[in-house]
């Protein structure tokens, strides 16, 4: 027996979207991710004087240039209402694009999602670009403006963060790593900026602790500000976390842009040289009068600095902080040098605690991203003090000496004026590794000064003559025509050639040209230990 099919009844067929509608799909829902969570949300962020983290990214890249990676992605976390609140991005915006037209990675928190807080599917998206930049050997760029882990997360937002630790350790001197903290960024997640190169921070925004104010009051009865504790002058001049503090994001960002401009994209690669209209023999007859031959009295070794290097341009790294040494980028003929130098102007130019972990990093970065150095001295010597030694100037003092040690890009050493005791030795002279050494007619390099030095040597005679001061003084003038004039290191070698200050760039950008290719092999190990 033969069933019959039974007839279906009469129902329209399932609607099925073609390619054209699918798209047109895909549209609505990235519109909805770029305009973010709500237009309320985003009028909060304006009203506290901050920036969305897509206008930051804008800011920052080349116009039009940026990828982003992941806008889709959603948390998959339950409970404490998370099920019911799952928007795009998970709060944290990442991908890549170009400053200048070479690539550059970044991430920006979203504070109008979760307040930027960070949960598993946040720091996945984090890990992923940070794993991305270092592969490709790109700079990282993190626009942090987050609230912390997300505590309705857990172990898992704790997790998270120690993959970025990790990852910002791993990339340490292999990519440039810059931190802009355009919001708060309070607990361990302060660690991250830490471990980059570069913090940059905005003033009445950016804080950064690891407890906040009410932890502090509650266990130390201090009270304080957010801004007070932790805010941008605070990590700039004080404590020294911060490299640079701006008014505003978008000064702040274009600071950044001119940052990445003088690095190099990775360890592997030379930093970017540019066409020189300032002619590099220009002679600079200013030196001539804006450095007093009298090694008493003080001048702001900024102007040496700005006619020495190109334009008068350059790019102080931490100029409120350890303000007696100054660590700058520039470029001279062209091609970029770090310079570290001594200010006369602040503590007659002494290294002290900071001034000596301060060109310690300086030297160290410009050492991993195949930076020159040129070194400009003027230091009577390490600041004496009971502070001073009680709170270890020996082991800080000894990280910028195994810094320089350790360095084996071009160094050149210019002595100004002074270049008395184990100051000299520090601020890379021949004996610790510089390729050269230059000096100045008015350079004075002892173990002390003159009049310390006849006090010591010629105490038994100046105490039993008649007129003690008398002999004092002829004793300091044969100490100092002895040992102190300016050709006495030339002679034995110890300074490669006395130069008239007025042809201080000429021979600084022949040098530099000359050392250009220079390669030393470090002995092989896993690291060093350097002094903590």
């Amino acid at each position: 027996m033969t069933t019959r099919p039974r007839a279906r009844p009469n129902v329209p067929a399932p609607h099925r979207p073609d390619l054209r509608g699918r798209t047109a799909e895909l549209a609505a829902v990235h519109t909805q991710v770029l305009e973010g969570p709500s237009p309320r949300a985003t009028e909060a962020q304006h009203a506290k004087g901050k920036l969305t983290a897509r206008e930051r990214i804008d800011l920052l890249l080349d116009e039009g240039s940026f990828q982003e990676v992941e806008p889709l992605r959603r948390h998959r976390a339950q409970g404490f209402g998370l099920e019911a609140k799952k928007p795009h991005t998970d709060g944290v915006v990442t991908g890549w694009g170009t400053v200048h037209g070479r690539t550059v990675f970044v991430y920006a928190h979203d504070f109008r999602i979760f307040g930027g807080a960070l949960g598993e599917a946040h720091a996945q998206k984090i890990h992923k670009i940070m794993d991305m930049a270092l592969s490709t050997g790109a700079p990282l760029v993190s626009l942090n403006d987050g609230a912390g882990a997300r505590i309705q997360e857990g172990v898992t937002a704790l997790a998270g963060y120690g993959g970025i630790f990790r990852r910002n350790t791993k990339a340490s001197g292999v990519i440039p790593q810059i931190s802009v903290m355009l919001g708060p960024c309070a607990g361990g997640a302060a660690y991250s900026p830490a471990l980059t190169d570069f913090v940059f921070m905005v003033r009445g925004i950016s804080q950064m602790f690891i407890t906040g104010p009410d932890v502090v009051q509650a266990v130390t009865g201090e009270k304080i500000t957010h801004d007070g504790l932790g805010g941008a002058d605070v990590h700039a001049g004080v404590s020294g976390v911060s490299h640079f503090a701006y008014d505003d994001e978008e000064t702040c960002l274009a600071d950044v842009r001119h940052l990445l401009s003088l690095l190099p994209q990775n360890n592997r690669e030379f930093p970017p040289a540019e066409p020189c209209t300032d002619p590099e023999d220009r002679p600079c007859e200013a030196l001539l009068d804006l450095v007093p031959a009298d090694g008493s009295r003080p001048y702001d070794m900024r102007t040496v600095i700005e006619e020495v290097v190109d334009d008068a341009d350059h790019l102080e790294i931490q100029p409120t902080w350890a303000t007696n040494v100054i660590c700058t980028l520039a470029r001279i003929g062209g091609s970029v040098a770090g310079i570290v130098a001594n200010q006369p102007h602040a503590l007659a130019g002494v290294l002290d605690i900071h001034a000596s972990e301060k060109a310690a990093r300086f030297v160290q970065m410009c050492d991993a991203f195949n930076i020159p150095i040129v070194t400009l001295v003027d230091v009577p010597g390490f600041l004496p003090g009971v502070d001073q030694e009680h709170e270890g100037i020996i082991r800080h003092g000894a990280k910028l000496l195994y810094a320089y040690c350790n360095a084996t890009v071009p160094r050149i050493q210019l002595i100004l004026r002074k270049a008395y005791g184990g100051a000299y030795i520090v601020m890379d002279s021949r004996s610790i590794g510089a390729d050269l050494s230059y000096a100045w007619p008015t350079n004075e390099i002892a173990v002390m000064g003159a009049e310390g030095a006849a006090n010591v040597i010629f105490r038994r005679d100046i105490a039993a003559a008649e007129d003690p001061e008398a002999v004092r003084a002829q004793k300091v003038k044969e100490y100092e025509s002895e040992l102190m004039h300016p050709y006495y290191a030339a002679e034995r070698g110890l300074v490669d050639d006395v130069i008239d200050p007025a042809r201080t760039r000429a021979v600084l950008a022949r040098a530099l040209a000359m050392l250009r290719l220079k390669h030393a092999d470090l002995p092989s190990r896993k690291h060093g230990n350097q002094p903590v």
